[in-house]
């Protein structure tokens, strides 16, 4: 048996092996996630919230923006608090302030250390003691304490003034860069207050028979007796040591194996005669929509930066009457998505017809209405958008077209089915196209029926967030997010582009068919390896079971393992591009592709693996060291990429066009450069400052008004600024880059036309 069937064997048995993972422990997460109780009620058994008023509340955050302002359970953004840690640590502070007075008629920070300490005790027995009882009729109920509700009410109050416009608060407001009534229905606050209160109660309440939460003691508060569990410390020295193991197996295996010599470059670019079919030459408008999509996302993207300094204006203009934190954090974050699958979308449907040689009928027709829906779907769900934050919806018709609260999949649930409808357009046409490639047995093969499968899988599982419900418990909701998030984004799309690559690199001559096989299968089955059940990493706090933590944990270090020798791939990169003549027509696509190379190594491996061990991650999920993260390897590692293989499929579009090779340098360096200075110049260091405020005071304090805003982080912020400057000056550079080369088309498509005038008249 050859190597390559025995590698496509192990990705098969890596694939079913994972998924199998995945679903057993999706199924333990709908058995064991934290109860939504019939009804939460005081010791005379009169209702507190109910669980209608949990789920309405749950549709109420998610119109407000959900993840896009504040967090909950430490996922989403940054400059509001997390919702769960706040309301825990305004709970506790008015409880111990309750019974102080009740006990010693004076205020709990007038106590003596012993009676304090006394105090918080009965706290904690009071808050983390599970009072669950199932009744009869099969409806549940927790009882709460007397003191406990004297507590909640205090809460409730702050909430209902704060996402209101009490004006005693717009000063708190601003620096949650939140807009005046951000909820106007005072209903709906109060049943916001009910969906808050249910996540702090899970956070803080021990599950039955154990000594830890439903949120494994997340998030940390020592007050409160949450605090890392042992699966957090023993997985996190595991996965420590799996990573080394797995980096010297990685590395002793790339020693060992013999690589084959590169083929002598063709004197000519094989590339260069190859005519455009027509289908082809339309998708040329899906790369003048990713980077005008790109530009918008940049711009969104300061905004949104700005208000972490000025919450409500910008430089004193009140922009978030008009356009909100959670607007523009949205679109941010939406539009990162969206331009990035676009490049790869285009590059998808360039390179079908390139590797077959054949041109289905209407094809052409379908690229052209695919363009047009994708256009109404950016456009549509940012308008749904919009008008769900200003409340110009009603609950169910927010869900339906306006915001769905969950970060990156934001977008209502109409357009979430209509961009899946046009993944699977997408995926139609780039079958069609392929398909007389996938019937031909030749070398190349292997990597086209790998690439084939990922087309496949990027068409299909972006469909796992629709298994999100209504009305879905948040801990399910999560799971199903982090399939689309982290499998489709993180997963599928870099199998895609590793084949793209290898297929252009032998299309171009460049290296051997038999190598690329080889390079590709083997480099597939050990991101898998890990990426898959690596997904598990996002889940160590949301109200899943311990065996998440152990799974996540070893298998999170795999994903790294790989990134271990990407240095090679790119110095090896790195070296194609000088080698022949022609290939200057590929600098800086392979150059791009050198940046990715780098990105994963940074972005995705150090920084990525700073946050993945569970008791890294325990006191740091959703500081501004995810954000590092995010950025780094969203834009370093798929953003990069994403340029490079539209470069390719550009360079083959235009033919002998002479290109501007000033704009293409200039866009790689001030886009490095710019995501480099806003990455360790701002985000990193503000996540450090965030990282000793909670070790020292407990995650509340961290993403507190006393951190976020002081004079330390908001001068790291506006440190951003020189990044940001920079990084736009890429984004405008490769717009000139574009529109240079459509003013060229356009003057050249003139002349032919005139000369083919003049021989007629001749």
């Amino acid at each position: 048996m050859s190597k390559n069937k025995l590698t496509g064997i192990a990705l098969l048995i890596v694939l079913v092996a994972s998924f199998t993972v995945l679903l057993s422990l999706g199924s333990g997460i709908y058995r064991e996630k934290p109860p939504i109780p019939t009804a939460f009620t005081d010791t005379s058994g009169h209702p507190i919230f109910t669980e209608n008023d949990i789920e309405q509340g749950q549709l109420v955050w998610r119109s407000m923006g959900g993840h896009q302002l504040g967090s909950i359970w430490g996922h989403g953004s940054y400059v509001a608090p997390d919702w769960t840690a706040d309301w825990l640590h305004r709970e506790a502070q008015a409880w111990l302030s309750i019974t102080a007075k009740a006990r010693f008629n004076r205020d709990f920070a007038e106590l003596d250390s012993e009676q304090q300490a006394g105090l918080e005790k009965a706290l904690r027995n009071d808050m983390r003691h599970n009072t669950v009882v199932e009744s009869a009729e099969d409806k549940t109920y927790v009882t709460l304490s007397n003191t406990r509700v004297a507590a909640i009410n205090e809460v409730t109050q702050h909430y209902l003034s704060l996402f209101g416009d009490d004006p005693a608060l717009s000063s708190l407001r601003e620096q949650y860069a939140m807009k005046e009534g951000t909820i106007t229905d005072a209903s709906h606050r109060e049943l916001l207050n009910a969906f808050l209160f249910w996540g702090s109660w899970a956070a803080v309440t021990e599950r039955p028979g154990y000594d830890y939460t439903y949120t494994n003691n997340w998030p940390y508060d020592p007050q409160i007796g949450n605090l890392p569990t042992s699966d957090n410390i023993v997985w996190s020295v595991l996965s420590v040591v799996t990573l080394i193991l797995g980096i010297a197996m990685l590395i002793w295996h790339h020693a060992c194996c013999k690589e084959e010599a590169l083929p002598e470059p063709a004197k000519d670019d094989p590339l260069f005669f190859t005519k455009p079919t027509p289908s082809q030459k339309a998708v040329g408008k899906y790369f003048v929509t990713a980077i005008g999509l790109f530009l918008l996302q940049i711009l969104l993207g300061g905004i949104t930066a700005h208000y972490a300094v000025e919450g409500q204006e910008f430089y004193g203009f009140p922009l978030s009457e008009i356009l909100p934190y959670s607007v523009t954090r949205t679109w941010h974050t939406q539009l990162a998505v969206f331009w990035i699958a676009t490049a790869w979308l285009g590059t998808g449907l360039y390179i079908a017809p390139a590797l077959s040689g054949y041109e289905p009928k209407y094809q052409r027709l379908g690229v052209n209405i695919l363009w047009g829906a994708l256009v109404v779907i950016v456009l549509g769900s940012m308008a749904g958008e919009w008008l769900g934050v200003q409340q110009y919806f009603d609950l169910d018709m927010n869900f339906l077209f306006g915001h769905q609260g969950y970060e990156y999949i934001d977008l209502g649930r109409v357009w979430q089915v209509l961009l899946l409808a046009g993944l699977l357009i997408w995926l139609a046409l780039v079958t069609a196209s392929m398909r007389p490639a996938l019937k031909v047995s030749n070398d190349m093969q292997p990597v086209i029926w790998v690439l084939y499968a990922s087309c496949v899988a990027i068409g299909l599982f972006y469909g796992a967030g629709l298994f999100m419900g209504k009305h879905s418990n948040l801990a399910i909701a999560e799971y199903w997010r982090w399939w689309v998030v982290h499998l489709w984004v993180e997963g599928f799309f870099e199998t895609f582009a590793t084949s793209v690559i290898a297929l252009m690199l032998v299309r171009l001559g460049l290296i051997r068919a038999r190598s690329a096989n080889g390079a590709v299968l083997f480099s597939t089955v050990v991101f898998l390896t890990g990426g898959l059940i690596g997904t598990l990493h996002h889940l160590y706090f949301t109200g899943t079971q311990t065996s998440v933590i152990a799974w996540g944990a070893i298998f999170s270090a795999l994903e790294v393992v790989p990134l271990a020798l990407i240095g090679f791939e790119a110095m090896e990169t790195y070296r194609l591009r000088k080698a022949s003549p022609w290939m200057e027509r590929y600098h800086w696509a392979i150059m791009f592709f050198v940046a990715t190379s780098f990105w994963n190594l940074v972005g995705a491996g150090v920084l990525g693996f700073l946050i993945n061990p569970p008791i890294s991650l325990y006191f740091i999920q959703g500081l501004n060291t995810t954000a590092t993260h995010a950025h780094a390897a969203f834009m370093g590692v798929y953003g990069m990429l994403g340029i490079g293989l539209m470069l390719f499929c550009l360079r083959g579009l235009t033919g002998n066009m002479q290109w501007n090779h000033k704009y293409l340098k200039g866009a790689f360096w001030t886009l490095n450069i710019g995501l480099a200075a806003m990455v360790f110049m701002s985000l990193l260091p503000v996540g450090i400052v965030q990282f000793f405020a909670a070790i020292d005071h407990g995650y509340w304090y961290a993403r507190s008004p006393a951190v976020i805003h002081s004079d330390l982080v908001e001068n790291l912020v506006w440190m951003r600024m020189f990044g940001d400057i920079i990084f736009s000056i890429g984004g405008l550079l490769m717009a000139a880059f574009l529109f240079d080369l459509i003013k060229k088309a356009i003057v050249s498509k003139g002349a032919k036309a005139k000369q083919a005038g003049a021989l007629t008249i001749n």
